[in-house]
């Protein structure tokens, strides 16, 4: 049989949510559960791997957005004093369930998880997650790839091809500044590709994205392997397709491991099942219940009633879920490889925050994933799209179809009847944003920090997790306010460095709120050289 390889790729993202004049807000809590569910046990389970000598390579994204939190101090500061509530509340959860044989040993277990947690953040990387993805990716086993600033879906920005450009050219200077070093990979938000992007990813030295399936399978010309091995863009910018068999068995609630009746149900949770009286300590301030990480049921069957979840039937079904979908590979690579001239690739991509923050046995199933490949080397190994590269340099050249890994596969998600009032707004301010460009093609002073300013506003306004929300109708209003506030900043930024007349003390106050890519020359990135005109 002819081995061949896995490409894991994890993308990692949240939106800009740092809120200066509110220490606990709900959004900011998007940022701490990550953290402690899904950030710190994989960060976890890797340095494990590594104590254990176990041999693995894995691509993670880390977008701009997610990497400017984890390294702000003020929000570090906030995620302690929410863990160490979150602990407290597990002390007293231990207290109140003594008594209860089905609760009380699962109260313990939390109380055990949030310490190795807190021990990890503190002790082990020093507040510094950044700087503990950036360790595994200097010892080699992580590819870490750069994504677009704001996470803008590019497809829908492509009216103005200096948004597109800024988009990616902010994304791979905050990345250099991150991690030290340029990015091989860029992630496209939301899987995004329009013909004509790659080329743009090559102008920054980008070698390969990863698309959805139907981009690579309705190329033109037709790929001979399909999504088993990359294809190279007329750019040269190598795609990798998505494998559809491999997304479905992890991804799907309904088809896939995570709807296992063993698993932990991620839909009760205390903050909601307890009196108001005794949680509200630890829910926001308003009294608005939120989820505390503390769940105590297994999702048992569909609808009500839920037992009371046993660790260990789930950590059994999480490695017998890792020992199916390693056979499952392998299958798949004897049948493609019979048809192949080089050794079939499997590029199996998913959100980071599924394991462990949607799916609390993801990181668990991951481990034992790990450990099983590598333990049957002969036949498949993890490797990156760079390491592919490497082996098999030459790949067919076609030109990949537009389309997106959201629903139905292109557009829909992020334009339709809900969102569409957006982008007049984001083209609008992009065309604006190009004539500034071309008017101040070397501003200094109080004009440089203005129109940088209004820049990391634009940028902001295009994050392309505004429209999801609003499509969704899950926190629809928070999404079109932040739109609007980024908006109305730019407009007034404009217009003062216009007048020239600049109101120095409420700039300030947005740059404090504001206050991404504060090292980028984000004006700069907007701007069309005389080449490209």
């Amino acid at each position: 049989m002819k081995p061949g390889y896995l490409a894991l790729v994890l993308h990692a993202h949240l939106p800009f949510v740092r809120e200066i004049e509110d220490d606990d807000s709900l959004q900011q809590h998007w940022l701490f559960e990550a953290i402690t569910e899904t950030y710190i046990p994989l960060l976890l389970v890797f340095d494990n791997l590594i104590r254990d000598r176990i041999d693995f390579r894995l691509t993670f994204s880390i977008t701009p957005t997610l990497a400017s939190m984890l390294g702000n101090p003020l929000l570090q500061s906030r995620y302690l004093v929410r863990l160490e509530r979150l602990i407290e509340l597990t002390d007293k959860e231990v207290t109140r369930t003594r008594t209860d044989p089905q609760f009380a040993p699962l109260a313990r277990m939390y109380q055990a998880l949030f310490g190795s947690i807190h021990e990890a953040f503190v002790h082990r990387y020093k507040k510094d997650l950044l700087g503990a993805f950036h360790r595994l990716q200097t010892l080699g086993y992580l590819e870490i790839i750069a994504s677009a600033a704001t996470h803008g879906y590019l497809p829908l920005l492509a009216v103005n091809e200096a948004a597109v450009r800024a988009q990616i050219k902010v994304g791979v200077e905050q990345y250099r500044q991150s991690f030290g070093r340029m990015p091989a990979g860029f992630w496209l938000p939301e899987c995004g590709y329009f013909s004509g992007v790659d080329a743009l990813l090559d102008e920054v030295g980008i070698r390969f994205t990863i698309l959805e399936t139907h981009g690579i399978t309705r190329a033109h010309e037709r790929p001979r392997y399909g999504v088993h091995a990359p294809v190279h863009c007329p750019s040269g910018v190598a795609a990798f397709g998505r494998d559809p068999d491999s997304s479905r068995q992890v991804w799907s609630a309904g088809d896939g491991y995570p709807g296992d009746y063993d698993y932990r149900e991620f839909y009760r949770d205390i903050g909601y099942d307890l009196d108001h009286d005794y949680i509200k300590p630890y829910i926001l301030p308003s009294g608005v219940r939120i989820d505390t990480g503390i769940k105590y049921h297994r999702i048992t069957g569909k609808g009500d009633p839920k037992d009371p979840y046993v660790p260990e039937w789930a950590e059994r079904k999480a490695e017998i879920h890792a020992e199916h979908f390693l056979d499952e590979q392998i299958k798949q690579i004897e049948c493609s490889g019979r048809l192949m001239d080089r050794k079939p690739l499997t590029v199996a991509p998913y959100d980071a925050e599924l394991f462990g923050h949607w799916w609390f046995e993801g990181p668990r199933w991951l481990d034992h994933l790990i450990r099983k490949t590598a333990a049957r080397q002969d036949v498949i190994r993890l490797v990156t799209p760079s390491d592919y590269l490497s082996e098999h340099p030459v790949n067919q050249t076609c030109t990949p179809c537009d389309s997106s890994w959201g629903y139905k596969g292109y557009n829909e998600v992020w334009l339709n009847g809900k969102n569409d009032w957006i982008y007049p707004h984001l083209h609008a301010a992009g065309l604006m944003i190009e004539d500034l460009a071309a008017r101040y093609p070397a501003p200094k002073g109080s004009a440089l920090r203005t129109l940088n300013q209004a820049a990391r506003e634009l940028l902001l306004a295009q994050a392309s997790d505004w429209a999801f929300m609003i499509s969704s109708g899950q926190m629809e209003d928070y999404a079109s306010r932040r739109i609007k506030s980024h908006l109305a900043h730019f407009h007034r930024l404009k217009e003062q460095v216009e007048s020239g007349v600049v109101d120095q003390e409420w700039l300030e106050s947005i740059e404090k709120q504001d206050n991404i890519f504060r090292e980028i020359e984000t004006f700069a990135a907007f701007r069309i050289s005389s080449s490209e005109v």
